[in-house]
C-alpha cells in the first residue's frame, strides 16, 4: 500500500512545480549561464527521472493516460526551455515566423510508413528504387505514364525533387522550385540571425551530444557525469530485448512463467517488444527484477541464445527515453528552416578531438548494432531529415558511411535484426545517386570496398579455393542471407552506366573488375558432380546456396558488361584481365595428360582424353562466360575489327575456350538421356535452373555464344570432331558400318545414343541459328525481345504476366515486353472470369523456329503441335521449315561453314542413310527431323548469299554441289539429294514427306538462280516456276486423293456399325418393345399434365382461396441418385429426401451493429422488419431415399472418426455439425429435406364464409383453445366453458398422415434448422422448432423474390431447377411439419399470431403492428392454421378460406403499415383535381388512420401519391406471397408472370384473387376492420415510433448492396495504409483487411486485435463476421489484392479480387506491381454471389479442390 501512496503524492508534488514552472525564465537564466552544457545537463538530472519511467508500465487501460501526462511533463519543464532559448521569443510564434521566411527545399523527403503506397515510373526514373509517395505522384506528369505501384517495406523516401532520380519530370506540382531559388546556392544558414545561430550551434551540440552519449551508454547502473541524479532510489526495471530468433509463442509463454501476468498482458508485452525493440517487463527492486531476468534466461536458452535482458537502473531508462522524445524534438526543429537543419549536420559530422570516427554520427552509426530497434529507427528517421535532405552534407555523410562500410557491414552480421533496422539500409539512399556512387567509386575504392568485404564474409573454400556451400550449419545460413545485402549495394552502384569516363574513374572500375574476377574465380568450377554408376547417391549434395549466389550475381554481371560497353580502352582492358583470369582457371585443369586425334572425313584434330560420364564437371563457369559475353562486346562496338593489334586474340586457344561450356551443354544432354539417374534431385534442379528464365541468360546463353566464339576461330571440321568426341559419339560416326552398331549393344545404350545424337545435332542448330544477340547477329535488342515474344505466343495465347515471366529482367526489373509487344499480338479483353490474353499476329507465323534455344521439350512439342495445326486450318502444307536468320557480326561470320563441312555432312548422310530403312529402334525421327532442319539452314544460307551477291565469284557458299557428290568410302552411301530424293515417297515418314518436298524445291531453286547468273536467260526461271507449281500441283491432287480414301473407309465403318445394331435390336425385341411403350405411355402422360393449353386459361389461375387448382392429380417420380431406383412422392411410401444447406443469414438486413440474440430465450414468432437474422435454406437438387441417405451419412461419420484416430488434417466439412458433401455434385449440405406430396384441389361443393362468419367462428374456437389450455393447467373447470361451434372437438387427434420413416426425416430436418437458427442443442420438446420452420421457409422466398426483383428477372420460370425443387419442398414440408409437433404447441402459436392482428384479450404483449414483418406473419398463420382446422370435424369449411381470409387481413395491415411508415414530401406535380377510385380510398385510410392517432401523421393532399407509394410498397409482399401459395398448393402460374413486362401487377393480384385495387379489402369490409385498425393505431409502440422518428424500415425495403469500392486500387491503399490497429497505441496494421459488407476497416491477422467468441481466440475478422454477418464474411485483404470468404471459425477461402490490372489480370500479393482499376462486372458477381447466400458453398468447393486450404487457421484472420 505505502507504495501506491507515495505514487500517488508524485503526480502532486510535479504539479505544484508545473505551475511555479516558467521556461522563459529558465532559458534567460541559461543564456547567461558560463557553462551552458551544466546548466542544462544539471535541469535534466533533476526533472527527467521525475517525469519519466515513474513504476510500471503495464498494458492496463490508463497507461494511455500516463504516457499523456509524461508527453506534457516533457514537453513543459525539458523542451520548452530548449525552444525558448534557441528562438528567443515565444516558441509558437517563433517557429511560424521561421517557417515563414525559410525557403522550402525542393526534395520531397516523405519517409514512408509500413503499407504506403509508392509509385515508380517505368519510363522515367533513374532505377525501380526511386519512388513517389501518393501526393507527390497524383501532382506529377508520372500519373499518365507506364508506372509501378508498390507497397513500401518502411523506412524509404520520396524522390520527388532529386532531379538525379528522374529521366524527367523530377518536380512535382508542389516541389517545382521557384525561379528565384534556383539561381541562389547560397548557404541557408546566412538567412538565420547571427545571435540564433550561435545559439543554435550550442543548444544542437550538447542535445545531440547528451542523446549520443545515452544511445551508446553500456552501463546498466551508473550515468554519465553530471547526469547523476540528486536523490537515487532502489528502483529497476527488467528489460526485455527483441530478438530475430525467438517465436511470438515463446516469448508469450515465457513471460507468462517470470512475472505471472495475464495471456493477454504477455501478448501485449511481445507486441511491443517486437514493435519498439524493448520493453520493461518488471519494476522494483534489483533483487526482484534480477529474479524475474534469471527466470527468463533459464527458459529461452535451450534451443538457441537466450533472450536478451537486462536488469537497468529507472534513472537510466528514463534517461534513455528522453534522449528519444529528444531526437525527435531536434527532427521537427529543423523542418521549420534549411538553416538549422544545416547547423545540426555540421555539429552532427564536426569531427571530435579523437579524430577519425570521432564525429556524433559516426558514433551512432558504429554502435548501431547494439541499439534497439526503437532507438535505430529514430535516429535513422533523424538522418533522413537531415544529413539526407541537405546535399551538400549528404555527400560529406556518404563519405563517412562508404570509410566504415566494412565495419558496419561486419557489425550487420553479427546482428541479428532486419535489414530494414539497421543503419546499412541507408545504403539505397547513398548508394543509388550516380554522381554519390562515382565520387564514391573514385574516392574510396566503394566497389572493390564492397566485393572484398563479400568475397571475406564467405569463408568456406575447398583445396583449389573454390566456395564450399555444403552442410551448412544454420548459423551459416543465416550469414549467408545476410551477406547477399552486399550485392544489392553493389548493384545500386552499377546500376546506371556512366555518359563520360575520367581517367580516375577508369582506373577504379578496373581495379573494381579485378575484386570481382577474383569473386568469380572462386566460383569457377564450384559444387562439381561426378556422374554416379551402380548405386543411387545417398545424400542429395547441397545445390541452392550456389545458384541463389548466381541469381543475385546475374544482373552485376550484366552491369559490369554494359559499363564496359561505353568505353573502349576499359572493354580491351577488361577483356584482357578476364581471359588471364580464365587461363589462370585452365592451368588448374588436370586435363592434358592423354592427348589423342581424331579423325573423320579425311580431317584430324588433337585433342585429349576426357568423359563427361566419368570426370568431375561443374556447372558453374562464371569466368568463361563473362568473357563470352565481353567478346560479344567486342563485335558489337567493333572495337575487334579496328583494333585488333591491341587485342591479345593470339593468346585465346579456340579448343580450350570451347572445352568448359561444352563439357556442361554435354552434362544437360545426358541428364536428358537418362544417364545421370542415380545423381538424385539436386542435379535435375540444377539443370533446371541452368536453363530457367532467371539464371539463363549469364549461364545458357553465354555458353552458346562462346561455342559460337570459338567455332568462328576454328576449322569447323575440327570444331564438329571434338564436339562429337565429348558427346561420346565419335565411334559411332566413324565406324566403317554405322548399322552394326545395335545388334551387339543393348537396347538402352542404344537408347540413349540416339537422345544423345538428337541433342548434340540441336546443339548445332543452336550454334549456327541463334544470332538474335547483337554483336553476334546484326541485330537490335529490340528484335531479340520480339524474337522471344513471338516464340512464347506460338505455344498458345498468353496473358501479360505470363510473357513477362517468361522473359528475363534487366537490373531495372523491365523486360522491354511493352515496346514490343502490340507490334506482334493482339490483345482479347476477357469476360467476368478468367485473363486478358495476347494472340500472336498471323504475319508473324512465318519467323517460327521449332528448335528455338529457349524452348523446353513440353514448350517445343506444343508449339510443333500448334503451328501444324493452324497451317493445316490454313490448307497450307505441315512443313515447318527454319525461318530466314539475320546476317551474321564480322567477327562470326566463319560460323555458317559449319553447315557445309565435311564432317557434318557426314552426319547427315549416315543419319539419312539409316533412315531409308524403318526403325528397328536405331534411328528415331526426331534425329532426322533435325537432320533435314540443318540441311534446310545450309540452302536458306546459299539462297540468301547468292540474292545478295553481284557476281559469282564471291559467293563462298556451295552447299548444293557438296551434297549431289556421293559420299566417300567406308560409306558407300548416294548422295545426301538422292537420299532425301529416295525418302521422298517412303510410306514409313509420311510426317516428313512436306519438309523434303520443301528442301527439294528449294534445291531446284537454287540450281536456277546460279544457272541464271552464269548464263543470263530468262527462260530458265520461267521452267524453274513451272517446276515448282507442278510440284505444287501433284503434292494437292496427292492430299485429295487421301482425303477421299478416308472419307470412304469412315462411310464403311459407319454402314457396319449401324448393321450391327440393327442386328441387336432384332435379337432383343422383347427389351425394346417394352421400353418403347413406357415411352409412349409417359409422353401421353405429360401432354395431359402440361401447363393447361389455351382454352383453359381464360379461367384465370388462382392459387389461394377456395377457387385454387390443386397439383396432385399429377404423379411425382423421382430417382434416388445412390441406388438409382425409382419411385412415386407419396405419404405413406419410404421417405425421400433432397440434400439441403441451411445458414443463418443477415442479408437483408439493414442494421448490421445488432447483437444477436441470446438463444435460451429469444422468441422467434415475431420477425421484426428489418429482417435482422434470418435462416437460408438452399439445395443442389439432388434426391435420396432416407435410408440411402442415412446409411451414406453412417459411413462419412465412420471415416471421420478413422481419420481423427488417424492423422489430424482437416476435411471441408464438419461432421460433427452433421454436415456432409451430396455425393453427387459435393456440395456443401448439413441436412435433408423429406419430399411430401402435393396438396389436393380443394372441394368446390363446401360453402366459402365471409370474412365475416369466419373470423367469429375463429374467435369461438379461439375461446374453446384457451379454455382447454386452463383446464390442463389448472385442471378444474371453471363454471360454463366458451360455446363451442358445430362439430369441433378439443380433444380429437388427428391421424398422422405419414408414414414413420417420412415423420423420422421430418424430425431430422427440424432439428437441423433449429440447431443452426438458435445455435442451441437440439431439443424435440422445444415450443419453436415449428416457428424456426416456419422461419426459413418465409426468409428463403423473400430472399429469392428480391433477387428476381434486383436483376429483373420473371417471378415464375426463370429460377434454376435446384432452387425450385428446394422451395417447393421446403414449403410443402413447413405445411405439414406441425404433425410432428405437440398439436397445443401449434395452437398457442396460432392463437398469439391471430392476435397480432385480430386483437384478443386473453393474449398479452403482442408486439405493435411497426414490428412484424408482414410476410412472416402470414406464413406463419397460413401453416399454423392447419392444427386448428384439424379439430373442425364437421366437414363444412375447407382451409382455403381460411388462407384466403388471412391473406387479406395481413394485406389490410400491411396496407397500414406502408402508410405509417410513408413519407410523402416530395410532391411532384399536382395531377388531375378529380382523383380516380383508387386515390379516394387510399386518401380516406390515410386520414382515418390520422385521426386514430392524433394526427401524428402529416396531412397529405395528393392521393395520387400515396396511392403511387403503397403500390410500390406492396409489391414485394405480394410477389412473396405469389410464390409461397405457389408452391404451397401446386398451382400452375399465370403466362403474365413467366414474363417480365406490363400487366404484372393485375395477374399478381388476380393469382392471389386479391382485387386490382388492395383498397376495396377495406372498403368491402369497412365494419369490419375499422375497430382492428383502430386497435392497431393505438398500441403505445406506434405513437412512440412515430413521434420519435424512429420508424427504422420503410418499405419497399431497399436491397443491401456490398460497399462501394474505388475506381483506382491505390485509393484502398493509402487508406490501408493510414489505418492503425485500434488496439496497440497508434501501431499500423500489417494486415488491414476490409469488409465488403459494412465497409469497416479490421486489422486482421495479428495478436493484437484477437477477441474471445464462445471460448475461443479468434481475430479480428472472425470476430466481425458474428456481428456483421452472423458468421459469415466477405473482405478484401487491402496489402495481398485478394478477397477472403470466411464462414463460421473452421471454414474459408480465397477469392480473386474484383481490380484488374490494364491486361485484364488480377494481382494477388500486388507482386506485379501494375496499376489496378475496379471491374464492376466482377465486383457484381461477388456481390450475387452473396446475396444468393452462395458464399458458403464456394468456400466448399474450394476446399475440397485445393486440400491447404483446409489446414489454413481461419479464425486467426
Amino acid at each position: 500500500m505505502a507504495a501506491s501512496q507515495s505514487e500517488r503524492d508524485l503526480p502532486s508534488a510535479l504539479c505544484s512545480e508545473f505551475l511555479n514552472f516558467s521556461a522563459k525564465d529558465t532559458a534567460s537564466l541559461w543564456l547567461v549561464a558560463a557553462d551552458l552544457q551544466q546548466e542544462v545537463y544539471r535541469h535534466l538530472a533533476v526533472y527527467v527521472p521525475r517525469i519519466l519511467c515513474q513504476g510500471p508500465s503495464g498494458g492496463s487501460s490508463n497507461s494511455s493516460r500516463e504516457e499523456q501526462r509524461e508527453e506534457l511533463a516533457c514537453q513543459l519543464l525539458l523542451l520548452a526551455p530548449l525552444e525558448w532559448l534557441l528562438l528567443g521569443e515565444e516558441p509558437a510564434s517563433g517557429l511560424a515566423l521561421l517557417q515563414e521566411k525559410n525557403q522550402p527545399s525542393p526534395l520531397c523527403g516523405h519517409v514512408f510508413k509500413v503499407g504506403e503506397p509508392t509509385y515508380s515510373c517505368r519510363e522515367c526514373a533513374a532505377d525501380p528504387t526511386c519512388v513517389l509517395c501518393m501526393q507527390c505522384f497524383l501532382g506529377s506528369v508520372h500519373k499518365e505514364h507506364r508506372y509501378r505501384m508498390t507497397t513500401s517495406g518502411g523506412g524509404g523516401f520520396c524522390d520527388c525533387g532529386d532531379a538525379e532520380a528522374w529521366k524527367k519530370g523530377p518536380y512535382c506540382q508542389k516541389h517545382t522550385p521557384t525561379a528565384s531559388n534556383r539561381d541562389t546556392e547560397e548557404d541557408p544558414v546566412a538567412q538565420l540571425p547571427a545571435d540564433m545561430v550561435a545559439r543554435g550551434y550550442s543548444i544542437f551540440s550538447i542535445i545531440l551530444k547528451y542523446a549520443v552519449d545515452m544511445l551508446t551508454w553500456e552501463q546498466e547502473d551508473q550515468l554519465p557525469a553530471g547526469l547523476e541524479p540528486p536523490d537515487r532510489g532502489d528502483t529497476y526495471y527488467c528489460m526485455l530485448f527483441n530478438d530475430e530468433v525467438h517465436t511470438y509463442e515463446q516469448v508469450i509463454y515465457t513471460l507468462q512463467k517470470a512475472v505471472n501476468c495475464s495471456q493477454k498482458e504477455a501478448v501485449s508485452f511481445a507486441t511491443t517488444v517486437d514493435r519498439d525493440g524493448r520493453k520493461s517487463v518488471r519494476y522494483g527492486d534489483f533483487q526482484f527484477c534480477e529474479q524475474a531476468k534469471s527466470v527468463i534466461v533459464r527458459n529461452t536458452s535451450r534451443q538457441s541464445k537466450p533472450l536478451r535482458v537486462e536488469v537497468m537502473h529507472s534513472s537510466v531508462v528514463a534517461h534513455q527515453c528522453f534522449a528519444l522524445k529528444a531526437l525527435s524534438w531536434l527532427g521537427q526543429v529543423i523542418q521549420y528552416s534549411d538553416g538549422l537543419r544545416r547547423i545540426l549536420c555540421q555539429v552532427g559530422l564536426q569531427r571530435g578531438p579523437e579524430g577519425e570516427n570521432s564525429s556524433l554520427v559516426d558514433q551512432l552509426m558504429l554502435n548501431d548494432s547494439k541499439m534497439w530497434k526503437g532507438a535505430r529507427n529514430i535516429y535513422h528517421q533523424l538522418l533522413m531529415n537531415s544529413l539526407l535532405m541537405d546535399l551538400k552534407y549528404k555527400k560529406i555523410f556518404a563519405i563517412q558511411f562508404a570509410k566504415n562500410y566494412r565495419r558496419l557491414q561486419t557489425d550487420f552480421m553479427e546482428d541479428d535484426h532486419e535489414r530494414v533496422v539497421s543503419v546499412t539500409s541507408l545504403s539505397v539512399q547513398l548508394f543509388t545517386v550516380p554522381t554519390m556512387a562515382r565520387m564514391l567509386m573514385v574516392e574510396e575504392n566503394l566497389m572493390t570496398t564492397i566485393i572484398r568485404t563479400f568475397v571475406d564474409h564467405l569463408r568456406h573454400r575447398d583445396l583449389q579455393g573454390r566456395f564450399q556451400f555444403d552442410r551448412y550449419t544454420a548459423q551459416q545460413a543465416f550469414k549467408f542471407g545476410r551477406v547477399q545485402s552486399l550485392i544489392g549495394d553493389l548493384k545500386y552502384v552499377l546500376i546506371s552506366r556512366p555518359s563520360e569516363w575520367t581517367d580516375q574513374l577508369r582506373l577504379k572500375f578496373l581495379e573494381g573488375l579485378e575484386a570481382f574476377l577474383e569473386l568469380l574465380k572462386c566460383m569457377q568450377g564450384m559444387d562439381p558432380v561426378v556422374r554416379q554408376v551402380g548405386q543411387h547417391i545417398e545424400m542429395e549434395p547441397e545445390w541452392e546456396a550456389a545458384f541463389t549466389l548466381q541469381m543475385k550475381l546475374t544482373h552485376i554481371i550484366s552491369m559490369i558488361q554494359e559499363w564496359c560497353s561505353t568505353d573502349e580502352r576499359v572493354l580491351i582492358e577488361a577483356y584482357r584481365k578476364c581471359l588471364s583470369a580464365l587461363s589462370h582457371c585452365h592451368s588448374s585443369l588436370p586435363d592434358g595428360e592423354q592427348p589423342i586425334s581424331l579423325s573423320l572425313a579425311g580431317h584430324c584434330v588433337e585433342t585429349f582424353r576426357y568423359q563427361v560420364s566419368q570426370d568431375k564437371v561443374s556447372i558453374h563457369l562464371p569466368v568463361c562466360r563473362l568473357l563470352a559475353g565481353l567478346h560479344v562486346l567486342l563485335s558489337r562496338t567493333e572495337v575487334a575489327s579496328r583494333f585488333p593489334e591491341q587485342l591479345p586474340l593470339g593468346e585465346l586457344s579456340p579448343p580450350l575456350l570451347i572445352e568448359l561450356p561444352l563439357r556442361c551443354l554435354v552434362l544437360c544432354a545426358q541428364v536428358h538421356a537418362g544417364m545421370w539417374r542415380r545423381n538424385g534431385f539436386s542435379l535435375i534442379n540444377q539443370i533446371y535452373y541452368y536453363h530457367n528464365v532467371k539464371c539463363r541468360v549469364e549461364m545458357f546463353d553465354k555458353d552458346i555464344i562462346m561455342l559460337q566464339a570459338g567455332a568462328s576461330m576454328m576449322d569447323p571440321n575440327h570444331f564438329l570432331m571434338i564436339v562429337l568426341s565429348r558427346f561420346e559419339l565419335f565411334h559411332i560416326f566413324s565406324s566403317a558400318d554405322c548399322r552394326k552398331r545395335y545388334r551387339e549393344a543393348n537396347k538402352d545404350v542404344v537408347q540413349q545414343q540416339n537422345t544423345l545424337i538428337e541433342e548434340m545435332l540441336h546443339l548445332i542448330i543452336m550454334v549456327v541459328c541463334e544470332r538474335y544477340v547483337s554483336g553476334v547477329g546484326q541485330v537490335e535488342p529490340f528484335d531479340e525481345v520480339r524474337r522471344e515474344i513471338i516464340h512464347q505466343l506460338s505455344i498458345r495465347p498468353m496473358a501479360h504476366s505470363e510473357l513477362v515471366k517468361a522473359l528475363p529482367e534487366n537490373g531495372n526489373k523491365e523486360t522491354g515486353l511493352e515496346r514490343v509487344i502490340d507490334s506482334v499480338a493482339s490483345f482479347k479483353k476477357p469476360g467476368v472470369t478468367g485473363r486478358g490474353l495476347y494472340e500472336l499476329r498471323p504475319e508473324w507465323n512465318k519467323h517460327f523456329n521449332l528448335y528455338f534455344h529457349h524452348y523446353s521439350r513440353a514448350d517445343q512439342s506444343k508449339a510443333e503441335e500448334a503451328q501444324r495445326k493452324l497451317r493445316r486450318q490454313n490448307g497450307e502444307d505441315t512443313a515447318l521449315p527454319p525461318p530466314v536468320p539475320p546476317p551474321l557480326c564480322p567477327l562470326f561470320a566463319s560460323l555458317v561453314n559449319l553447315l557445309q563441312c565435311d564432317v557434318l555432312l557426314a552426319v547427315e548422310g549416315a543419319v539419312l542413310q539409316w533412315a531409308v530403312e524403318p526403325s528397328g529402334g536405331g534411328w528415331t525421327e526426331s534425329m532426322l527431323q533435325r537432320v533435314l532442319h540443318l540441311v534446310g539452314m545450309a540452302l536458306l544460307e546459299e539462297h540468301q548469299q547468292l540474292e545478295n551477291s553481284s557476281g559469282d565469284d564471291d559467293i563462298t557458299f556451295s552447299y548444293t554441289s557438296k551434297i549431289t557428290r556421293p559420299g566417300e568410302a567406308p560409306s558407300t552411301s548416294g548422295s545426301v539429294l538422292a537420299l532425301l530424293e529416295s525418302l521422298q515417297n517412303a510410306p514409313h515418314l509420311e510426317i516428313h514427306k512436306d519438309m523434303i518436298t520443301w528442301i527439294l524445291k528449294m534445291v531446284a531453286n537454287i540450281k536456277t538462280m546460279r544457272e541464271r547468273s552464269s548464263s543470263i536467260s530468262t527462260v530458265t526461271i520461267s521452267q524453274g516456276q513451272g517446276k515448282e507449281e507442278t510440284v505444287r500441283d501433284k503434292d494437292k491432287a496427292e492430299r485429295k486423293r487421301k482425303a477421299e480414301m478416308a472419307r470412304l473407309r469412315r462411310e464403311k465403318i459407319m454402314a457396319q456399325m449401324s448393321e450391327m445394331q440393327k442386328h441387336f435390336i432384332n435379337e432383343n425385341k422383347e427389351l425394346f418393345q417394352q421400353s418403347l411403350e413406357e415411352l409412349e405411355a409417359s409422353t401421353s402422360a405429360a401432354a395431359e399434365n402440361s401447363p393447361p393449353s389455351m382454352e383453359l386459361s381464360c379461367v384465370s389461375q388462382v392459387c389461394v382461396g377456395p377457387r385454387r387448382v390443386g397439383g396432385a392429380e399429377r404423379r411425382q417420380l423421382v430417382t434416388c441418385i445412390l441406388c438409382q431406383e425409382e419411385q412415386e412422392v407419396r405419404g405413406h411410401g419410404r421417405a425421400m429426401v433432397l440434400a439441403a444447406f441451411v445458414q443463418r443469414s443477415t442479408v437483408l438486413s439493414k442494421n448490421r451493429r445488432r447483437n444477436l440474440p441470446n438463444p435460451e430465450h429469444h422468441d422467434p414468432l415475431f420477425m421484426h422488419p428489418d429482417l435482422s437474422l434470418g435462416i437460408h435454406t438452399a439445395s443442389c437438387g439432388h434426391i435420396m431415399h432416407a435410408t440411402c441417405w442415412q446409411r451414406y451419412f453412417e459411413a462419412v461419420q465412420l471415416k471421420e472418426q478413422r481419420r481423427q484416430q488417424r492423422l489430424r488434417g482437416h476435411t471441408s466439412y464438419d461432421v460433427e455439425n452433421g454436415e456432409f458433401l451430396c455425393p453427387l455434385c459435393e456440395c456443401l449440405s448439413n441436412t435433408v429435406i423429406p419430399l411430401l406430396p402435393h396438396t389436393h384441389t380443394p372441394d368446390h361443393s363446401v360453402d366459402h364464409p365471409s370474412l365475416e362468419v369466419w373470423l367469429k367462428t375463429t374467435s369461438q374456437q379461439v375461446a374453446v383453445l384457451h379454455s382447454a389450455h386452463r383446464k390442463q393447467i389448472d385442471g378444474v373447470a371453471e363454471g360454463a366453458g366458451p360455446a363451442v361451434p358445430e362439430g369441433f372437438r378439443v380433444d380429437f387427434i388427428p391421424q398422422n398422415p405419414f408414414s414413420s420413416s417420412i415423420s423420422e426425416m421430418i424430425t431430422t430436418f427440424s432439428m437441423s434448422t433449429y440447431k443452426v437458427g438458435l445455435k442451441v442443442n437440439p431439443n424435440e420438446q422445444d415450443q419453436r422448432v415449428p416457428v424456426l420452420i416456419w422461419s426459413t421457409c418465409a426468409y428463403t422466398i423473400q430472399s429469392i423474390e428480391r433477387l428476381l426483383m434486383d436483376e429483373e428477372k420473371p417471378l415464375f420460370g426463370s429460377l434454376p431447377c435446384r432452387q425450385d425443387d428446394c422451395l417447393s419442398s421446403l414449403t410443402r414440408f413447413s405445411s405439414a411439419c406441425w404433425t410432428a409437433a405437440p398439436v397445443t404447441t401449434t395452437h398457442t402459436h396460432f392463437i398469439r399470431l391471430l392476435s397480432a392482428l385480430v386483437p384478443d384479450s386473453q393474449v398479452e404483449n403482442t408486439p405493435c403492428i411497426l414490428d412484424i414483418d408482414m410476410f412472416h406473419l402470414l406464413v406463419y398463420c397460413v401453416l399454423s392454421y392447419s392444427s386448428v382446422h384439424s379439430l373442425d370435424q364437421s366437414g363444412r369449411s375447407v382451409v382455403d378460406s381460411a388462407h384466403l381470409h388471412l391473406l387479406h387481413l395481413v394485406t389490410v395491415a400491411h396496407l397500414v403499415q406502408i402508410l405509417l411508415t410513408s413519407t410523402t414530401e416530395e410532391v411532384c406535380m399536382d395531377q388531375d383535381s378529380v382523383g380516380s377510385e383508387e386515390e379516394e380510398l387510399t386518401c380516406q385510410l390515410h386520414n382515418t388512420l390520422r385521426k386514430h392517432l392524433n394526427s401524428v401523421l402529416p396531412e397529405v393532399t395528393s392521393g395520387w401519391q400515396l396511392f403511387r407509394c403503397i403500390k410500390v410498397g406492396i409489391l414485394p409482399f405480394l410477389r412473396a406471397a405469389a410464390l409461397f401459395f405457389h408452391y404451397l398448393n401446386s398451382t400452375a402460374p399465370p403466362a403474365d408472370l413467366l414474363v417480365t413486362g406490363p400487366g404484372q401487377w393485375e395477374a399478381l393480384c388476380s393469382y392471389l384473387s386479391l382485387p386490382s385495387n388492395l383498397l376495396q379489402l377495406y372498403q368491402s369490409q369497412h365494419t369490419l376492420l375499422e375497430p382492428l385498425i383502430n386497435r392497431w393505431c393505438c398500441h403505445p409502440g406506434v405513437r412512440q415510433m412515430l413521434q420519435e422518428g424512429g420508424v427504422s424500415v420503410r418499405y419497399p425495403r431497399e436491397s443491401n448492396q456490398l460497399i462501394e469500392l474505388p475506381e483506382d486500387y491505390s485509393v484502398l491503399i493509402n487508406q490501408a495504409s493510414s489505418f492503425t490497429c485500434p488496439r496497440s497505441g497508434g501501431d499500423k496494421s500489417r494486415a488491414p483487411t476490409l469488409c465488403l459488407v459494412c465497409g469497416s476497416m479490421l486489422c486482421s491477422q495479428s495478436y493484437c486485435c484477437q477477441t474471445e467468441v464462445d471460448g475461443e481466440d479468434v481475430g479480428a475478422c472472425t470476430a466481425h463476421t458474428f456481428t456483421c454477418g452472423a458468421g459469415l464474411g466477405l473482405f478484401l485483404r487491402v496489402r495481398e489484392s485478394q478477397v477472403l470468404f470466411v464462414a463460421g471459425k473452421t471454414k474459408g477461402c480465397f477469392y480473386p479480387p474484383p481490380y484488374l490490372d490494364d491486361y485484364g489480370e488480377t494481382d494477388q500479393g500486388l507482386k506485379r506491381g501494375n496499376p489496378l482499376h475496379l471491374c464492376v462486372d466482377r465486383y457484381r458477381k461477388i456481390e450475387r454471389l452473396w446475396r444468393q447466400h452462395g458464399v458458403a458453398e464456394v468456400i466448399g468447393h474450394a476446399q475440397e479442390a485445393n486440400q491447404t486450404l483446409v489446414a489454413i487457421d481461419w479464425q486467426h484472420l
